[in-house]
C-alpha cells in the first residue's frame, strides 16, 4: 500500500444508471504494507512521537523496536498468514504494540476486550481457536480454560526482548487476513467478520485522502479494543507518521471532561460515538482549537452542529462486515430540522444499491435496503459459510463473478444530491396497535425540543397486551416542561399514534463500553421517573368527574387527575375493556379498545367520549343532559 497514487475512472458501473456510479481503481506507485509504512516512519523521524496517554509518552522507534520483538517472538510460536492471535488488553500502549506485532508477523489479530464478561471471552476464544493469545497475568483468569493447543503469551515477559529489534520479513498478500472482530448476531450468538489486508488498505487510503492526514496530525483512540472503531481511529494515523492520544476511561465517557482534553492535547482529528459527538458539537468551542475534523457514526446522528464551530463535523456509516466505513460525508449547520442529517456518499472504491425484497432497485427517493459493494466488503463470517452465503452475495448487476455485496438489512433513501438518509434497521421498526414505526423519526422531533437535551424511543409492554411507546428523556437543566406540554408539541407535528404513551426522565442516555446507546440498560418506568403534570389537576366537567369515579373504582385508588396515564396507574387491557363497557353503560357510546391506548388520560378520554356524545347531548334538554352525566 503506497501513500503515492492516482485515482483512475476504468468504467461506469453496468445496470446503475439512476445512480451514475463510477468503478475506482487505485493505481499503486508503491507497494509498501501498512507494517512497512509504520516501518518507514520510524526510519524518517525515530524520536516522533507515535503514543502518548497522560504522562507517557511512546516515540516511533520504542513501537517499532518494541513491535518487532514480539513479531519474532509470535513467529517462533507458529504465527504467519491466516493464523489468528488473540489480544486480550485494555486500550492502551500495549494493546497497539500487540497488534502491530501480530500483523508484522503475518497474522490476523483477534481483540478480547477484558471488560467483557468472562462467558463471552470464553465464547470468543473457543469459537476462534487462536493459537496464541496476548494478555498479561493480571488478566489470565479472565481466558478461562483454553485449548491445550493455545499459547498464553505475557506482553511484559522479558523473552520477548531477547528477540531481535528488526523488522521481520515481510510475508503477509492483500488476500490475508489483518483482523478477526466479533459482532453481535440477530440469533444472540456473536459472529467473527474477516478482514483482509487488501479491505484495509482501502480505508487507510481514503481516510488519508479525505482528511489530509499527515505527520504533524494528532489523533484520538477512544474506541475500546473490541469496538471496530479503534481499527479506523490507529492505523490511517500510525502509517502516516501522526500521533495517537489516548485519553482515561472517566475523560473519554465524559463531555466536559473530553473537550477539555481534546482542547488541551491540540487534538486535530477525533472520532467519537454518535451520543458524545452530539453533544459536544451542540456546545460553545474555544476558537483555537486545534481540532479540523470530528468524526462521528456508531448510532443515527439525529442533529446538525451549531453554527460556527472551529470544526468540521463528518458523519459516518458502516457495518463491521464493510471495514468500519462505507459512507461519509459533512454534516452541516443551519440545515432544516424537518429532516435527519444524512450519512452522506459511498467513499472511494465502494458502492451502494438500494434494493427492494426481489432485489430490484428501488426508484429515485424510495426507501429500500442497503447493500454495499466494492473493496471494503469483507471475507466473510469466521467459520460460517452457511451465514457468509445468507449475507454476502454476487453482485447482480456486475458480470464479474467475484464482484459481491453485503446484505446490511439497513433502510435507506438516496436524495436528489447523491447522498442517502439513513432510514434504521429494518428489523427495529416497532409495530403499535398496527401501525408500523420508525422511533427514530420520533425521536428527531421530540430533539427539536428546546427543554430536551437528548431522547430515545422503544416499546415496552407497560401492563397492557400491546406494546406502548416509551421516550426516555434527558432534559436541560432547569427545565420545567410537563408531560403534557410534550405531548401538545408532538401532537402538532406526529399522528397520534406515533405520540409516546409515556417519558421517562433520565440523568443521561446509557452508553457501552463502546460508546454506543445501551437500550438494555434503560429503566423501567415507574412513579419516581416519568415526566408528569406539575400539580394534581382535578375532574372539574360532569364528564371528567364520572370518568374519575370509574377508574378509581377499577383502580382501587382513591383520586386519579385528570392527567394521569391510566396504564401507569396500573391499568391493563383487561381493566381497560371492562372500563370501555362502563362507558358504554353510562353514556351509550361505543369506544375501541384503541381508543384508550391513544388517550390514556380523563382528559384526552373525556374528549373522545365528548366526541361521540355531541350528536346526542345537541338533541337534549339540560336536564336530560344532568340525568345522563348522573
Amino acid at each position: 500500500m503506497s501513500t503515492n497514487r492516482n485515482i483512475r475512472i476504468i468504467k461506469k458501473i453496468q445496470n446503475v444508471p439512476s445512480t451514475g456510479l463510477l468503478k475506482l481503481e487505485l493505481v499503486e506507485d508503491g507497494n509498501q504494507s501498512l507494517t512497512q509504512l509504520i516501518s518507514s516512519c520510524a526510519l524518517r523521524t525515530p524520536g516522533a512521537l507515535a503514543l502518548k496517554s497522560g504522562a507517557d509518552e511512546l516515540t516511533y522507534r520504542e513501537l517499532e523496536q518494541s513491535s518487532n520483538q514480539l513479531a519474532h517472538h509470535l513467529i517462533s510460536l507458529g504465527v504467519g498468514p491466516e493464523v489468528v492471535v488473540g489480544i486480550c488488553l485494555e486500550r492502551s500502549f500495549s494493546s497497539v504494540i500487540a497488534a502491530t506485532a501480530v500483523l508484522k508477523a503475518g497474522g490476523a489479530y483477534l481483540p478480547l476486550d477484558p471488560s467483557y464478561p468472562q462467558e463471552r471471552l470464553a465464547l470468543l476464544i473457543r469459537d476462534a481457536e487462536p493459537r496464541v493469545v496476548i494478555s498479561r497475568n493480571n488478566l489470565r483468569e479472565r481466558l478461562g480454560q483454553m485449548s491445550g493447543n493455545t499459547v498464553v503469551v505475557d506482553c511484559d515477559d522479558d523473552q520477548i526482548s531477547s528477540h531481535s529489534k528488526e523488522a521481520p520479513a515481510h510475508c503477509a498478500s492483500p488476500s490475508d487476513l489483518a483482523y478477526v472482530i466479533y459482532t453481535s448476531g440477530s440469533t444472540g450468538a456473536p459472529k467473527g467478520v474477516e478482514v483482509t489486508h487488501e479491505n484495509l488498505a482501502n480505508l487507510i487510503r481514503w481516510h488519508q485522502e479525505a482528511f489530509t492526514v499527515t505527520a504533524n496530525d494528532r489523533a484520538s483512540l477512544l474506541a475500546s479494543v473490541g469496538f471496530d472503531a479503534s481499527v479506523w481511529e490507529t492505523w490511517p494515523y500510525l502509517s502516516a507518521g501522526a500521533s495517537l492520544h489516548l485519553p482515561d476511561d472517566e475523560t473519554r465517557l465524559n463531555v466536559k471532561l473530553l473537550q477539555d482534553w481534546l482542547v488541551n492535547e491540540s487534538i486535530s482529528i477525533t472520532f467519537l460515538p454518535t451520543v458524545l459527538a452530539e453533544e459536544l458539537m451542540s456546545i460553545d468551542w474555544p476558537s483555537n482549537t486545534s481540532l479540523r475534523f470530528l468524526l462521528t457514526g456508531a448510532d443515527t446522528l439525529r442533529r446538525f452542529p451549531k453554527p460556527n464551530l472551529p470544526f468540521a463535523v463528518i458523519n459516518n456509516y458502516g457495518p463491521t462486515e464493510c471495514t468500519v466505513v462505507a459512507t461519509s460525508g459533512v454534516v452541516k449547520a443551519g440545515i432544516s430540522r424537518e429532516m435527519l442529517p444524512t450519512i452522506g456518499s459511498p467513499i472511494t472504491s465502494t458502492y451502494i444499491y438500494l434494493l427492494d425484497e426481489n432485489l430490484k432497485q428501488v426508484t429515485q427517493g424510495s426507501p429500500g435496503e442497503l447493500y454495499i459493494g466494492g473493496a471494503g466488503v469483507a471475507r466473510g463470517y469466521f467459520k460460517r459459510p452457511d451465514l457468509t452465503a445468507e449475507r454476502f452475495i454476487q453482485d447482480p448487476f456486475l458480470p464479474l463473478s467475484s464482484a459481491r455485496l453485503y446484505r446490511t438489512g439497513d433502510l435507506g433513501r438516496r436524495l436528489p444530491n447523491g447522498e442517502i438518509a439513513y432510514l434504521g434497521r429494518a428489523d427495529d421498526q416497532i409495530k403499535v396497535m398496527g401501525y408500523r414505526i420508525e422511533p427514530n423519526e420520533i425521536v428527531a422531533v421530540i430533539d427539536r425540543h428546546p427543554e430536551v437535551q437528548s431522547s430515545v424511543v422503544v416499546a415496552r409492554d407497560l401492563n397492557t397486551n400491546e406494546k406502548q411507546l416509551a421516550a426516555y428523556l434527558v432534559l436541560r437543566e432547569e427545565s420545567q416542561l410537563s408531560a403534557q406540554d410534550l405531548r401538545e408539541f408532538l401532537k402538532a407535528q406526529l399522528p397520534d399514534y406515533m405520540v409516546p404513551s409515556i417519558f421517562v426522565c433520565i440523568d443521561a442516555l446509557p452508553l457501552t463500553q463502546n460508546g454506543k446507546l445501551d437500550r438494555n440498560s434503560l429503566p423501567a418506568p415507574d412513579a419516581e421517573n416519568t415526566l408528569w403534570e406539575h400539580v394534581f389537576t382535578a375532574p372539574s366537567t360532569p364528564l371528567e368527574k364520572r370518568l374519575a369515579e370509574m377508574l378509581s373504582s377499577l383502580l382501587g385508588i382513591d383520586e386519579v387527575s385528570v392527567n394521569d396515564n391510566f396504564f401507569l396507574l396500573g391499568g391493563h387491557s383487561l381493566l381497560g375493556t371492562q372500563l370501555i363497557g362502563q362507558i358504554r353503560t353510562v353514556f351509550g357510546v361505543d369506544l375501541a379498545l384503541r381508543a384508550l391506548f391513544d388517550a390514556p388520560t380523563i382528559a384526552e378520554l373525556a374528549w373522545e367520549v365528548e366526541e361521540l356524545l355531541r350528536a346526542k347531548v345537541e338533541a337534549m334538554s339540560e336536564d336530560e343532559v344532568v340525568r345522563l352525566l348522573g
